[in-house]
């Protein structure tokens, strides 16, 4: 099997490349490394014969003449991510995630199977106001309260994305399949994430340790897990045209608990420090994954305490690293 990974070094999609590669696949990566990192972890896939690495803006239509035809699955994860990266330039993130759905639909031909990345942003708006359940099922009317609020603009451009590929699946314009992911953390996932971003504190020795949003609770899906559920839906033909919710509900946990854990793998004492959560972020979410578990068998098999700690030995390494100005 053929696999093109658009935004295939970002972190999501080079665990998915490293997935396929031990699965046996060849996979031709695509990205334009404005953020997706070009390191030494990209540096060893690069040396595979069954990689092939394309530098390529997205966002410009000429560019899609450059990557291979007939591939068996495409998977599109290229996008502006990151709430500090979307509430620094929501236009951009407009204009990024929107163009780059809409010139792969150009681009597609029928019986291309298609993933589609998407986001539990697209509730943000309904948790808080009571208006959205908690698990949160793909039934549930998305909710974005303010369209003009920054952080929403993520949510948005992937709103129209979900709309473009589900309409053209029913087309029959090409077999897409939509995950929503619900917060996916792991090794490499830059700074910006609540689990690396205490556990580069953690290795700080941060004293009193901050926590914002010390009572929220959250539901975190290991990488691994999603890679997992990502594949199993893209073999499942009655996935095609749906929308899917990808994550773990197996265990939700309260942020303060959740530093706390990060400083008992990091073998580090400190008081924590509630601090107000970041504006538009929600008080509680987790997916219901009944419809994963139904078309594919999925069941999260990572769980928090070992996730974190796997994690937190990525950041551990990572940080030595960089402070000995090594490769990282």
């Amino acid at each position: 099997m053929h696999a093109l990974v658009l935004g295939g070094a970002g972190f999501v999609g080079l665990h998915l490349t490293e997935r396929l590669l031990a699965d046996g696949h060849r996979v031709t990566v695509v990205d334009d490394f404005s953020r997706g990192r070009d390191d030494a972890r990209l540096g060893a896939l690069r040396s595979d014969p069954g990689v092939d690495v394309v530098s390529a803006d997205l966002t410009r239509a000429d560019a899609w003449a450059c990557l291979p035809r007939g591939c068996d699955q495409v998977y599109l994860l290229a996008a502006v991510v990151g709430v500090r990266n979307v509430e620094a330039d929501p236009s951009r993130v407009i204009r990024v995630n929107t163009l780059t759905a809409l010139h792969l639909l150009d681009w597609v031909a029928p019986g291309d199977r298609v993933f589609f990345s998407s986001t539990s942003e697209v509730y943000a708006g309904g948790v808080d106001a009571g208006v959205v359940p908690v698990p949160t099922g793909e039934d549930v009317p998305v909710m974005i309260t303010d369209v003009t609020a920054p952080r929403f603009s993520y949510a948005v451009s992937k709103l129209l994305g979900e709309a473009a590929l589900a309409h053209a699946a029913r087309a029959g314009r090409c077999a897409a399949v939509i995950g929503r992911f619900h917060n996916v953390y792991g090794p490499r996932m830059g700074a910006d994430h609540v689990i690396p971003e205490m556990a580069l504190r953690a290795l700080d020795g941060e004293d009193p340790f901050r926590v914002w949003g010390a009572d929220q609770y959250r539901a975190f899906c290991y990488v691994d897990d999603a890679v997992e559920a990502m594949v199993r839906l893209m073999s499942t033909p009655a996935a095609v045209g749906d929308i899917v919710h990808i994550g773990d509900d197996s265990e939700q946990t309260n942020i303060a608990d959740l530093a706390k854990l990060v400083l008992r793998v990091a073998g580090v004492s400190a008081a924590i420090a509630p601090m107000p959560a970041p504006p538009g972020s929600v008080g509680r979410r987790c997916p219901d994954l009944g419809k994963l578990r139904r078309l594919t068998g999925f069941e999260p098999a990572v769980s928090l305490e070992e996730g974190v700690r796997r994690t937190f030995d990525w950041y551990r390494g990572h940080h030595a690293a960089v402070a000995a100005g090594r490769p990282a």
